[in-house]
């Protein structure tokens, strides 16, 4: 495709300073950089391509920074972030095979349940709470499936893996928010793989929007690690709200279709 003007690459580093930020607190971040591509004229295929480029700096500086201040152990997470890897890549290989419309009715309401999970809960904290499933299990079995998730479809895999810390791992919110994007980082490069398999991935534009991921995840990072449960929960649940009612909003959403609103 043409080269993008400046403007475009400008705002398009912006969306994804700010997707860095908001997703290395609450995930979420696609909801800002998926839209903004496609608003600057990248097609759909390149979008999601190029959006698993640029995620994985965000991922990937999250990351770095959680990890610097001991939330969480990389060496110790490894094979858990290898299976996160995996489901990420047979999500992407059979993204033409699963109904996206199927993603796409059901993801509005799990995103609300989940906000409502976060919101209605009075005991949700920084504190680990007793466990609920083993590390084995939990790394076997809902790692590849959210990560196959992201893979497929995308939207609200964070959000995903933190109800999933919280409620089955019994992580606290900062702990949970820490590990979360480990497996966030490694459905990214799962995914991305096959993403650069297809030929599908605009280098320019996701390395300058990385470098953007990049500062943003910092800047949120060392938020979060300072106000901890306090700032992440509310966020938790805007962003969810928020991702639902972007679902929703959609024209084409198979609801909207169907409803013939």
């Amino acid at each position: 495709m043409a080269d993008l003007a400046f403007q475009a690459l400008l705002l398009l580093f912006i969306a994804a300073f700010i997707a860095g930020f908001i997703d290395s607190i609450a995930g979420g971040g696609g909801l800002i950089t998926i839209p903004a591509m496609l608003i600057a004229g990248i097609p759909p295929l390149e979008t999601l391509g190029t959006n698993k480029l640029q995620s994985m700096f965000g991922a990937g500086s999250a990351t770095l920074a959680y990890a610097r201040k001991g939330h969480v152990d990389l060496k110790k997470q490894l094979p858990m972030a290898v299976m996160a890897v995996i489901g990420g890549a047979i999500g992407a290989l059979i993204a033409t095979v699963v109904p996206g419309d199927v993603l796409r009715v059901l993801m509005p309401f799990l995103l609300v349940a989940i906000a409502l999970y976060f919101a209605l809960k009075p005991n949700i904290s920084d504190e680990d709470r007793h466990q609920r499933m083993t590390p084995f299990m939990f790394g076997v079995t809902l790692v590849p499936l959210i990560g196959l998730y992201d893979g497929v479809f995308g939207p609200g895999t964070g959000s995903f893996f933190m109800l999933a810390f919280v409620s089955l791992a019994g992580f606290g919110m900062l702990k949970a928010t820490a590990h979360t994007k480990l497996l966030n980082l490694g459905s990214n490069v799962g995914a991305f793989l096959i993403f650069v398999a297809s030929g599908v991935v605009l280098w320019k534009i996701g390395l300058m929007m990385g470098i953007g991921q990049f500062l943003g995840a910092q800047t949120g990072s060392k938020l979060a690690m300072k106000n901890g449960a306090r700032l992440i929960k509310p966020l938790l649940v805007i962003t969810c709200v928020a991702l639902a009612i972007r679902l929703l909003a959609d024209p084409t959403n198979p609801i909207r279709v169907w409803l013939g609103v």
